[in-house]
């Protein structure tokens, strides 16, 4: 099987905003909407965005068993495992296991979140 698709769409512009949706347990800080996914291998590419003021260190830091690749598309997010402002245009490669977080966000930010949780 391979991921879903949807070709030449602006998901950051207003007459799509309504596709987003909250993050469980994370309603007033981060929303987020899913580009494509592959229904039977679970791997996905995502946008998140952390509202201005975001903060999930009640959360703490989180890691998984799957790689997962992440890009700023714009703003800027402060991981705390890596005593770290991530600006517009970083980009990470963490390996399974890799400990990341707790977030914040001075001026809010997306990222762009493609995961594998097939390749553990």
């Amino acid at each position: 099987m391979t991921k879903s698709n949807k070709t030449y769409w602006n998901p950051l512009i207003l007459e799509n905003r309504e596709k987003w949706q909250a993050i469980k347990g994370l309603e007033k800080i981060a929303e987020e909407l899913t580009l494509s996914i592959d229904e039977e291998t679970g791997e996905y590419t995502r946008l998140t965005r952390f509202y201005p003021g975001a903060d999930t260190t009640s959360f703490g830091a989180k890691s998984h068993p799957y790689p997962e690749e992440i890009f700023v598309v714009n703003g800027r997010l402060y991981d705390q495992a890596f005593d770290m402002w991530l600006e517009s245009g970083h980009y990470a490669s963490r390996p399974p296991g890799e400990i990341h977080g707790p977030f914040k966000s001075d001026i809010g930010c997306v990222v762009l979140e493609i995961s594998f949780p097939h390749r553990t």
